[in-house]
C-alpha cells in the first residue's frame, strides 16, 4: 500500500469517527437510493439535490431508467441501499407519509401527519392513526416528547376525543395548545404558520395541499424549494424507509428528503415505530377505533321527530362539537327540553342556549359523546 493510500485511509477513518460522534452511530452511513423518473425540473436538478445532501454528510445514489422502482426495491431487499426517495409509491392501505416543513411564522420545523397514502378509509380513524405516525417521525428525528395539534378540519373534534381517551388509557401524548387566546388542541391557520405544535394532524389530502403551499409559497408554486418533502411511509408492520417527493420538488427539497431519510435510519425509525404501536395498542387503540365506528354506523330505524322547545335568548355557547354532529347535538338538547341553536364561532361549530341551561346542556352532550 502506497503512502498516499495510507493517508487517504487514515483520513477516511477520521471522517467516519467524526460522523459517528456527531450522529451517535458508529456504523456506516446509510445509503439512500433516489429513484425519481418523471421530475419536471430535469435530472440535473436531482443530481444537484444529491450533491447538496452529500455536502451535509449524507450518502445517496441516483437510480435511473424506466424500471427505476423495481431497481429501487431490489436494492432495498439486497441491502445495497437502506432507504429510498421516490416520486410515487403504491403504499398499502394503512400506510401514509409524514411530511416535514419549515414554517414561515417562526422558521420552525413541523411534521405534517399526513401528506400522501391512506391510513384508513375512515377519515377520523385515519387522523387518529396519523397522530401516531407523526409522533413516530418526530421522535425518530430527535424530538423526545413532540407536541401534537389537530388542524381545524372535518373530523378534528372526534379525533381529539379518541386521542384524549387514548392518553387517559396510558399512551403518552403531549398535546399542544393553540397560540390563539382561547387555546385548545384544535389548531387554527395561525398555528400552522407558526408551528405551534411539532406534529400537525390532518387527513392526507389536506396535508398534501399544505405541503405544496409550505414548499413552494416563495416560488409561485412551480418549484418546491423549502423543506424535506412528503416524508416516509409509516404504518403498523411496514418495514421500509421510503420517502416521497413530487415532480415539482427542487434540488433543496430532494436534498432535504435525503437528509430526512438519513436521520430516520440513524435513529432506528422502524424500532421507534414498533415501540409506539405497541404502546398505543396496549392503551386500547384498536378498541377505541372500533367503539367509534360502531357508534357512527347509520341507524336502520328512522329517527323520532323531536319538537322544538319554546325559544329563549341564547347567551351561552358550547364549543368542541364536530360539524357533522352539530344538528344532532341540538336535537339532543331539544329532546331534553332545552332550547338550542347552532352556529359557527371563530374556532368552529357551536351550540347556543340560555345561560342558566349551559351546565345541564354540557352534561347531556357529554353523556351522548358529542363533547368530552
Amino acid at each position: 500500500m502506497s503512502e498516499k493510500q495510507i493517508k487517504k485511509m487514515i483520513a477516511n477513518t477520521f471522517l467516519d469517527i467524526a460522523d459517528a460522534l456527531e450522529t451517535g452511530s458508529f456504523g456506516k452511513k446509510p445509503v439512500i437510493g433516489v429513484a425519481v423518473a418523471g421530475t419536471e425540473h430535469g435530472m440535473d436538478n436531482i443530481y444537484e439535490g444529491v450533491r447538496l445532501a452529500e455536502k451535509k454528510g449524507c450518502k445517496a445514489v441516483v437510480i435511473e431508467g424506466e424500471d427505476a422502482h423495481k431497481k429501487m426495491e431490489a436494492m432495498l431487499e439486497a441491502g445495497e441501499i437502506q432507504g429510498a426517495v421516490t416520486m410515487h409509491y403504491p403504499f398499502p392501505i394503512g400506510v401514509s407519509t409524514v411530511g416535514r416543513v419549515i414554517t414561515p411564522g417562526m422558521g420552525k420545523e413541523m411534521f405534517l401527519a399526513t401528506t400522501t397514502g391512506t391510513s384508513s378509509t375512515d377519515r377520523v380513524e385515519g387522523m387518529v392513526k396519523n397522530a401516531i405516525y407523526g409522533i413516530i417521525s418526530a421522535k425518530a428525528c430527535g424530538i423526545e416528547a413532540p407536541t401534537v395539534g389537530i388542524a381545524n378540519i372535518d373530523g378534528a373534534r372526534q379525533t381529539e376525543k379518541i386521542l384524549m381517551k387514548l392518553a387517559e388509557n396510558g399512551y403518552p401524548i403531549n398535546f399542544a395548545q393553540s397560540a390563539r387566546a382561547d387555546g385548545g388542541v384544535v389548531m387554527r391557520g395561525n398555528d400552522l404558520l407558526a408551528a405551534t405544535s411539532d406534529v400537525m394532524v390532518m387527513d392526507p389530502l389536506t396535508g398534501n395541499l399544505m405541503m405544496k403551499l409550505f414548499s413552494a409559497y416563495t416560488t409561485g408554486g412551480s418549484y418546491e424549494s423549502l423543506g424535506y418533502g412528503y416524508g416516509p411511509g409509516i404504518g403498523e408492520g411496514f418495514d421500509k424507509v421510503i420517502m416521497i417527493v413530487s415532480r415539482a420538488s427542487g434540488a433543496p427539497v430532494i436534498s432535504g428528503a435525503i437528509q430526512y431519510a438519513t436521520e430516520l435510519l440513524e435513529n432506528k425509525v422502524l424500532q421507534v415505530a414498533a415501540a409506539e404501536f405497541e404502546a398505543a395498542n396496549k392503551a386500547g387503540l384498536k378498541a377505541l377505533l372500533e367503539e367509534y365506528k360502531a357508534a357512527n354506523k347509520p341507524s336502520a330505524a328512522p329517527a323520532e321527530e323531536v319538537k322544538m322547545p319554546p325559544k329563549e335568548a341564547c347567551t351561552a355557547e358550547i364549543h368542541g362539537i364536530e360539524v357533522t354532529d352539530l344538528e344532532d347535538a341540538a336535537q339532543a338538547l331539544w329532546a331534553a327540553g332545552i332550547y338550542a341553536e347552532t352556529g359557527m364561532g371563530c374556532t368552529g361549530p357551536v351550540v347556543l342556549m340560555a345561560g342558566d341551561k349551559e351546565e345541564k346542556a354540557r352534561e347531556i352532550l357529554t353523556a351522548k359523546g358529542y363533547i368530552s
